[in-house]
Parts: structure tokens; C-alpha cells; sequence
């Protein structure tokens, strides 16, 4: 175990300091990337060999760039490494979210009506947990997902246990 700041291994610290490290990471995230017309889909940060792993998921309307995630990586890395938020050596990686991109908020629902979407729910639903097909609507807390066969499913919001993009070919 490394020794880190108090005496206590890294590791500890971390761990016992996540919640706070990502709270901070994120205040970070938001502020760099909406200056530059940038959201922030989510951010991972994990335990790896040799330090720490932090991965940003970025996105805009239309999608982002090679530049944008280069931009935002450079700032990121600065304001990272002046605000010293993690206690060890740490890698950056700033990327778009994929196309299979993520459905987290209601805003993300929104945006991508008429996308092709999988959800998945805590409970079953009619007997199923998972759907597929086209993203129809968010209206007062309910997902509407119509299937292959022009089946129409309404989720409500609060029972998507994850939700994202399906690639379309």
C-alpha cells in the first residue's frame, strides 16, 4: 500500500473519500464543459494498475468531435491537476458516449425521441424487464417504447433501472 496524506494507504483514503472526490470531480466537469457547450453524460472513476482511471463521457447536440474531446481533456487535465482532487497519479480519458450512448435524464429521453432505445426495468413489466424499440415519448414520468411489432410499452420513469441508444443500422 502506498502511503498517502495522514499516513493511510491511497487506497483508503479514496475509498473512504469517493463520494466526495467524484462530487468534486463533477463541479469540475460541469464547469469546464458548459463553457464550452458540452454536457457531461457521466464519469467513471476507477481503480487501475499503476493509479487511477477517469473517464469523462461527453456529448452535444449533434454530436462531439475529436477536437471538442481534445479541448475538453486539455482543460479538464488543468483544472484537475490545480484543484489536486485525487490522491494519486491518475489517467484522463475524455470521450463521447458511443453510439449506444446512455439514457439518464429526462432531457436525454426527450432529445432522442424517435431513436431506437433499450430499457431496463427494476420489475417486471407485463413480464418483461427488458424492451426494445422506438423512444415515442417522456410524458408525466412515462417512458413509451413501441416494439418491433408496433406494440407501444409505458414505462414509467421510475422503474428504468438503465436505458440506452441501440445502434441502428
Amino acid at each position: 500500500m502506498v502511503a498517502g496524506p495522514l499516513g493511510f494507504g491511497s487506497e483508503l483514503i479514496v475509498s473512504m473519500h469517493k463520494s466526495e472526490i467524484m462530487a468534486k470531480i463533477s463541479q469540475i466537469g460541469e464547469r469546464v464543459t458548459m463553457g464550452m457547450g458540452l454536457e457531461i453524460v457521466s464519469i467513471d472513476l476507477e481503480r487501475q494498475r499503476g493509479g487511477w482511471f477517469l473517464r469523462f463521457f461527453i456529448d452535444k447536440p449533434g454530436g462531439v468531435t475529436l477536437e471538442d474531446c481534445q479541448a475538453a481533456s486539455k482543460q479538464l487535465g488543468v483544472e484537475l491537476d490545480v484543484e489536486d482532487i485525487i490522491p494519486d497519479r491518475y489517467t484522463l480519458e475524455v470521450s463521447s458516449p458511443g453510439l449506444d450512448r446512455p439514457l439518464r435524464t429526462d432531457e436525454d429521453f426527450h432529445r432522442f425521441t424517435g431513436k431506437l432505445a433499450a430499457v431496463h426495468t427494476f420489475e417486471p413489466i407485463q413480464g418483461r424487464r427488458h424492451f426494445v424499440g422506438l423512444l415515442r415519448s417522456l410524458e408525466a414520468g412515462v417512458v413509451t417504447i413501441v416494439d418491433a411489432e408496433g406494440r407501444p410499452w409505458a414505462i414509467p420513469r421510475s422503474a428504468i433501472s438503465k436505458a440506452r441508444l441501440e445502434v441502428e443500422f
